[in-house]
């Protein structure tokens, strides 16, 4: 596997000119880097006007590996070359940097780029790039691997360290200004001046000679080509650039490979997402809920993004009306904050009525209840990091149980706690910094064993439990919270007012038929989304017909393909289309042989059948206005049709299938047991005074979260519809 880092954009507050000074100054060693065993110039040009400086170094570093290791190679140090390429007049140095030594075993590539800030050119940008790939290494792939990581991470640690001790070295010199360079008055075409050292010497690996195969690479770092350099490590499209500064401001301290890991998570999304993307606090904690693991991480936003646009959360701050019984009724609510400056919640669940809030609200009812509060949480918590002047990312829960029984365990409230916690575990990682729990009675262990399971483990290591009156000894709740802000209950000054938490009037309860249809339904926030879902096997079409489609209208469609391939087209047809007929249950079918054939949904599914019969023809009966786009996984597709015909529109999703696929006997098997296809759409049709204020129609904006697969690798920049007056991806 390759392992890659892309560093954010370090800036130094110093001139380009008084960087390089310092930079130079690290050469042939410096203790500050002790890896750095010796370097030397085996190639130097500069051209006539002294405006391009190329030097080629051949670096030997030691590393701090296993003994065993080290008999087993049979070498002490390991060489690396260095190509860099100094650009006086646009003032900018890239570095190139290669193994030469095992270089048949492992390749490790590195590129780094000084130039000057784009808002202000008296500072300086530092950006950086690698990859490792370990083919072999004698069975030991995976020590040498950690090992370069290692290694490499403490490098990157250094390098910032090592510029400013020489800017230090420099400013006790008197050294605080190198002009910048100056074209001469006339200049004649450059010629080169160029000085090799080593072109017959032969390289040694700490006293080992390699052979020309293991230098695949290639003798001389010349060879390098700096393009292909640039396009292995994109680092030119701003809009993916994070500064350090602003990561240690507003995400707080992380390593350079979680920095690395977090500019991989924000390139990918800033690539598909086409309308609002998630802020890199949000990035941050799916990346700490899957431990920086990139790849899961993606999977579980992708999963998380597609369930916040199908069920419309983003509505919740703006929309949400607390119910009456909540208001009056829930013992919950926000209450200050933490000695650490976390928002603070305080919920007194043992005065919970849970039977009574669950028949009043229902299930739905808590979970939007919950949504809000996470959704008011990530708020406070960007108002802290705004007013404290450091990163606030999570917020404290303090639960007191005081009064929590047996009637707490009700079946159906602890099924609605566990569907609850599932949601949240999988929407709102690493939203809850600490959770307090006060007064447990003896009840609770019992409770703690249903719902413990439920919680990540990550989450459970942040949970404080205490018995009795232990809140109030060292250790307690003053070690966590503000004395002014413990509640009277627990002892403290501050006079709660909120609810108490009583028992919910039975007046208030839903109808038992309204309490069982909603208990059944199961929990689907936002059970009006307007996005349908629909799944297809191979050789089925979805198609949905609109009827009597005025000149001047426009149909607008936005859909989210969330697994395989699909392929969409826009159809017109003047022959009138029969109404799809419904098809009979298989229970109703007479024979086993009956029961097998229904199950092929593409023999007698009328709904997912073309309503295109075979025997009308192409531009005669039916015309394509939209060319078919093949849709890909993870692709997130918007689009209109301005309509200049009058007549029946049909916009079609087909499984997506190899053409000239091949007929073979098992198809039939083929088509029962093959993968589905998924999408979730919605379309409208817009009157043509109405369609630029339509938040669907592209004429306007884009929707407000793109469905994202951790399979997709085509970027959505790439790809337009052909004939849609706007861009369909």
């Amino acid at each position: 596997m390759v392992q890659t880092y892309q560093s954010p954009v370090r800036v130094y507050k110093h001139p380009f000119e008084l960087i390089m000074e310092a930079y130079q100054r690290r050469f042939p060693t410096t203790h500050l880097m002790p890896i750095l065993v010796s370097s030397e110039i085996v190639n130097e040009t500069l051209s006539e006007d002294k405006a391009q400086h190329v030097v080629e170094r051949l670096c030997k570093l030691g590393f701090d590996v296993p003994y065993l290791l080290k008999k087993l190679t049979g070498v002490d140090y390991v060489n690396f070359r260095q190509k860099n390429s100094l650009d006086r007049r646009k003032r900018t140095l890239h570095i190139e940097t290669f193994n030469e030594s095992f270089s048949n075993r492992l390749i490790i590539k590195e590129t780094c780029v000084y130039s000057v800030h784009p808002d202000n050119p008296n500072w300086t940008c530092f950006e950086q790039a690698a990859s490792l790939d370990v083919k072999s290494f004698f069975g030991f792939e995976s020590i040498v691997e950690k090992i370069a990581v290692k290694q490499y991470s403490q490098s990157i640690a250094k390098g910032k360290e090592i510029i400013e001790y020489y800017l230090k070295e420099l400013e006790a010199e008197g050294i605080t200004y190198v002009p910048p360079f100056k074209d001469a008055s006339s200049l004649k075409v450059p010629a080169i001046l160029t000085t090799s050292y080593d072109d017959d010497k032969e390289q040694s690996c700490g006293g080992a000679s390699i052979s020309s195969e293991e230098l695949n690479i290639g003798a001389s770092a010349s060879t390098v080509d700096l393009q292909k350099m640039e396009k292995q490590f994109p680092v030119d499209e701003s809009q993916f650039k994070l500064e350090a500064e602003y990561i240690q401001r507003y995400l707080g301290e992380l390593t350079p490979l979680q920095e690395s890991r977090l500019i991989q998570l924000r390139t990918w999304v800033a690539e598909l997402q086409k309308g609002k993307v998630p802020s890199d606090m949000t990035l941050l904690r799916f990346l700490r809920a899957r431990d920086f693991a990139v790849d899961k991480a993606r999977e579980m936003l992708s999963q998380s993004l597609v369930w916040r646009k199908k069920y419309q959360v983003d509505k919740i701050l703006s929309e949400y009306q607390i119910p009456r019984v909540i208001k009056e009724y829930f013992p919950g609510s926000w209450h200050h904050t933490d000695k650490d400056g976390r928002p603070l919640y305080l919920l007194c669940l043992g005065q919970m009525d849970v039977k009574g809030l669950v028949k009043s609200v229902g299930e739905e009812g808590l979970l939007k209840l919950t949504l809000h509060t996470c959704e008011e949480g990530l708020r406070l918590c960007e108002e802290a990091t705004e007013r404290l002047g450091k990163p606030i990312s999570s917020w404290t829960l303090l639960a007191d149980l005081e009064g929590l029984n047996m009637r707490h365990l009700w079946r159906p409230g602890v099924q609605t706690l566990l569907r609850i916690i599932e949601i949240v575990e999988a929407n709102y990682p690493e939203t809850m910094g600490r959770i307090l729990i006060t007064r447990a009675p003896r009840v609770f262990p019992i409770l703690w064993t249903i719902i413990g399971a439920f919680i990540d483990e990550v989450t459970r290591t942040k949970i404080l439990f205490h018995g009795g009156t232990d809140y109030s000894e060292p250790g307690g709740l003053l070690d966590y919270i503000p004395e002014e802000y413990i509640p009277d209950f627990l002892g403290g000054p501050y006079q709660i007012s909120s609810v108490d938490g009583s028992m919910v009037p039975k007046s208030m309860y839903m109808t038992e038929e309204q309490f069982e249809k909603e208990r059944q339904s199961g929990c689907f926030i936002y059970d009006e989304s307007v996005y349908k879902c629909v799944s297809l096997t191979k050789g089925q079409v979805h198609e949905e017909v609109i009827s009597a489609a005025e000149k001047g209208g426009v149909i607008c469609w936005d859909f989210d393909v969330t697994k395989q391939d699909v392929d969409f087209t826009v159809l017109r047809t003047k022959v009138s289309v029969p109404l799809k007929e419904q098809v009979s249950s298989p229970t109703t079918h007479g024979s086993p042989l009956d029961v097998l054939t229904s199950m092929n949904q593409l023999l007698v599914d009328s709904d997912h059948r073309s309503v295109i019969e075979r025997s009308w023809k192409k531009d005669i009966d039916y015309f394509i206005v939209e060319n078919p786009l093949a849709c890909h996984e993870g692709e997130s597709i918007q689009g209109s049709h301005v309509i200049s015909v009058e007549g029946t529109y049909i916009l079609q999703w087909k499984f997506n299938e190899p053409v000239n696929h091949p007929t073979h006997a098992k198809d039939f098997i083929e088509s029962i047991t093959s993968s589905k296809a998924k999408f979730m759409y919605y379309y409208e049709v817009l009157n043509s005074d109405d369609y630029r204020g339509s938040m669907t129609s592209l004429h306007s904006s884009q929707s407000g979260f793109s469905a994202i697969s951790t399979t997709t690798s085509i970027s959505m920049k790439s790809r337009k519809s052909l004939n849609s007056g706007c861009p369909s991806r």
